[in-house]
């Protein structure tokens, strides 16, 4: 049964109007898959840990709660979304508080109880408990919170991430030997890297995880285990760090038995919070170095790497949580409207850069490769910086040549392999439509044309044209069966594509 926050109509609808923010305000696109959620708990017996709050010398194999975001099938449409209180009940029990009333957790954890967090608690978010995961095969994404934070401290982004196509995984910050961090700094670091490795080999059960597609993904402190994690894991093959404390804390990183900068060799995104005005950096006692230095990110040789600066967003509006739920500092926090939307484009930069590096998208890696302003974004709203990589210039040009030395065939596995070694590299769709028609139309090179135009439908597989294309392909080489199935699927993505309609009228009479 759950517990409804008591708040009157009248004044649900005036924190709506006036000054609020909420889940549906950030504005973010579902993608096009059902959101499934799954919450449960494993453990690691290689380590042991305490219940600090049971007071025993008991020690037991080290909890590891889980919380799983997925793509999932059809969705039973009397089923209710999991509300926010649904995710800070998940908060209570992995700060090891299972038992609170949910009446007391405004009071108990971090968030003032005022009535535009009390409305938070009900408001529904995206994802659906338990549903099933959807059939195929989807690349992982390994969260780490902050520092001692909760698994679901960004639901929303993993949400949104799921939406996409992409399987997110999350556990808790916990200290090494109890619910909280020690004074070890370094040796907590170690320990949530082995908590990111184990989600890794968590993740790889699942039946429907793309092993070869792995990336972290971590807010604040989340960052630096992360940094730690892909330096000793040749499976992590992208890094978004999420205001990472790797920016700030350089010097706890070298410490690191596992440090090696030239294995930082992935795919790097760093998205960090706005100036800190001198007056906070004064009464704060805040190192105005703060702004400027990133010494990890200047010294990175060995890889692609971004790094992107909100200038409406400080720390704590990394996380979903602090967006909805933070008391904001009148000294330099933007309006609510400033932060959800500064909200929105971390959340959609973040997309791009794991389907740019994960899943090779074209488009996506162009968004990413592009200036703010290139991409309508409001001035001001963030700036941008790219290294790494540009130096070797490999065109489509070059493509086809290699392309053409060998006949035009495995052409998946040829540009799998010249991107890895040219991340920038694009293959248009107008070229790839125009080189395989050419191909198709020269009777000797019919087949290779088709190799091509089944490359293009890959790399662009909602391109209605590209479909219609490879069906006048087949048609030419009197392969029906297969012509009737592109143009069909030509029709399914556009309607209106009247060649489609003549040809099937044609074909199938």
């Amino acid at each position: 049964m759950r517990f409804l926050v008591a708040l009157p109509l009248l004044l649900l609808q005036f924190l709506t109007l006036y000054g609020q923010t909420s889940l549906n305000e950030i504005g973010l696109d579902k993608g096009q898959y059902n959101i499934g959620f799954r919450h449960y708990t494993s453990s690691d017996s290689t380590r042991t840990y305490s219940r600090i709050y049971d007071y025993s010398n008991q020690k037991t194999a080290r909890p590891i709660p889980i919380s799983l975001w997925y793509p999932a099938s059809q969705k039973d449409e009397k089923m209710s979304p999991l509300q926010v209180l649904d995710y800070l009940q998940i908060l209570k029990e992995e700060e090891e508080w299972e038992y609170l009333p949910n009446e007391q957790i405004l009071n108990w954890f971090y968030y003032a109880n005022t009535p535009a967090n009390q409305a938070h608690l009900i408001e529904e978010s995206n994802a659906y408990s338990n549903l099933e995961m959807a059939k195929g095969k989807y690349p992982v994404i390994v969260y780490a919170p902050s520092f001692q934070a909760s698994s679901v401290e960004n639901f929303a982004l993993c949400e949104y991430l799921a939406s996409q196509g992409f399987i997110v995984i999350a556990s808790p910050g916990r200290g090494t030997d109890t619910r909280w961090f020690g004074n070890n700094i370094e040796k907590e670091i170690e320990t949530q890297a082995r908590d990111v490795e184990f989600l890794i080999k968590e993740a790889v059960k699942l039946p429907n995880s793309d092993h070869s597609k792995i990336a972290v993904m971590g807010f604040s402190f989340g960052g630096l285990s992360n940094v730690i994690a892909q330096m000793r894991n040749d499976n992590i093959k992208a890094i978004v760090s999420l205001d990472g404390t790797e920016r700030y804390q350089y010097a706890l990183l070298q410490k690191s038995p596992f440090f090696d900068l030239n294995k930082l060799d992935v795919p790097y995104l760093h998205m960090a919070q706005k100036d800190i005005p001198v007056k906070v950096l004064q009464e704060d006692n805040i190192d105005p170095a703060l702004n400027s230095n990133f010494e990890l990110y200047d010294s990175l040789t060995k890889n692609k790497a971004y790094q992107l600066k909100f200038q409406n967003l400080t720390h704590s509006y990394f996380s979903t949580l602090g967006v909805l739920f933070e008391k904001r500092d009148a000294r330099q926090d933007k309006s609510d409207s400033e932060i959800m939307n500064s909200y929105k484009w971390l959340s959609i930069y973040t997309l791009n850069f794991l389907k740019a590096y994960l899943i090779n998208d074209a488009a996506a890696l162009a968004f990413i490769e592009s200036h703010p302003d290139e991409l309508g974004i409001k001035a001001g709203l963030l700036t941008y910086k790219s290294k790494g990589q540009e130096s070797t210039v490999f065109t489509f040009q070059d493509f086809n040549d290699l392309a053409a030395a060998q006949h035009y065939e495995k052409l998946l596995d040829l540009y799998e392999k010249s991107l890895r070694k040219h991340p920038l590299l694009i293959l248009p769709e107008g070229n790839l439509n125009t080189l395989g028609l050419q191909l198709v139309f020269n009777p000797n090179t019919s087949n290779q044309g088709i190799n091509v135009l089944n490359l293009a439908t890959q790399l662009y597989p909602n391109s209605a044209n590209l479909f219609d294309s490879l069906g006048e392909a087949h048609l030419y080489i009197g392969n029906h069966k297969k012509a009737i199935a592109d143009f069909k699927k030509s029709l399914d993505l556009n309607p209106q594509n009247q060649n489609a309609i003549d040809r099937l009228k044609t074909l199938t009479q």
